[in-house]
């Protein structure tokens, strides 16, 4: 059970800048840049009130068998979140005999895990909201740090909406030389390639737009070389 914490920009989320590996291995795919604490409703709560702990480790599918709210014996973050009155299912009656020490304390280590994991995807010090989605977001509170909380409509069911509405993509990410072509010209090859191959993913045509544009100078190659990364998005063609 984690907390996954990424960036949107226009929109789409902000890809990761460096490699992304799987099980050690280096691969070569563009990942959106997200950072996971272990923290869900699922998460472990361990010690005492002045010395909490909350997850990594978590009873993962089990929450409706294992947790206290539940009849289970584990005392979990979901069980934290009934006691502390953030939420509203399961049994809470099951909760109730918490001491109030160890619920204020959980719920402080929560928030606190929540803001450091929060300000260092942050790359601007401008107040931005932080929009939260899933079960788990019943652990969040209306605001984390400095920063408001959002919570859109059905974002309990985050994951399902977003493979209902998912889109197609189609990317160009190339080194060119300019010293035959201006960088205008370049731009608007890799554009038209991209739309192409989104078209040739799936797309409906007239749905796909361009939604990032990158422009590196490589000045350690000949040739006045720029490394262009185009990305294109649009609608699955077929659906209404």
């Amino acid at each position: 059970t984690t907390t996954d914490v990424g960036a949107l920009q226009k929109g789409f989320p902000r890809q990761a800048g460096v490699a992304v590996e799987i099980g050690g291995v280096r691969t070569n795919f563009r990942m959106p840049d997200v950072f996971s604490i272990g923290l869900g409703g699922g998460s472990h709560v361990l010690g005492t009130a002045s010395d909490i702990q909350v997850g990594p480790q978590s009873v993962g599918y089990r929450l409706t068998e294992d947790a206290l709210i539940f009849g289970g014996s584990t005392l979990t973050a979901s069980d934290i979140a009934i006691a502390a009155g953030m939420a509203d299912f399961g049994d809470a009656s099951k909760v109730s005999g918490l001491p109030t020490e160890l619920i204020e304390a959980s719920v402080s280590r929560m928030q606190e895990m929540l803001s450091v994991v929060v300000e260092r995807m942050r790359l601007s010090p401008e107040p931005i909201p932080v929009i939260v989605v899933g079960g788990g977001s019943i652990l969040v509170k209306d605001q984390i740090g400095d920063l408001p909380v959002k919570r859109p409509e059905n974002h309990a069911v985050a994951n399902a909406v977003g493979a209902a509405i998912a889109q197609i993509s189609g990317e160009i990410d190339r080194v060119y030389a300019l010293t035959e072509q201006t960088r205008d010209n370049v731009l608007n090859e890799a554009k038209a390639e991209a739309i192409e191959k989104a078209v040739e993913a799936g797309a409906k045509r007239d749905t796909v737009e361009i939604v990032d544009v990158e422009d590196v100078p490589l000045a350690y190659l000949p040739g006045n070389a720029t490394r262009v990364r185009v990305k294109a998005v649009g609608d699955l063609d077929g659906l209404s």
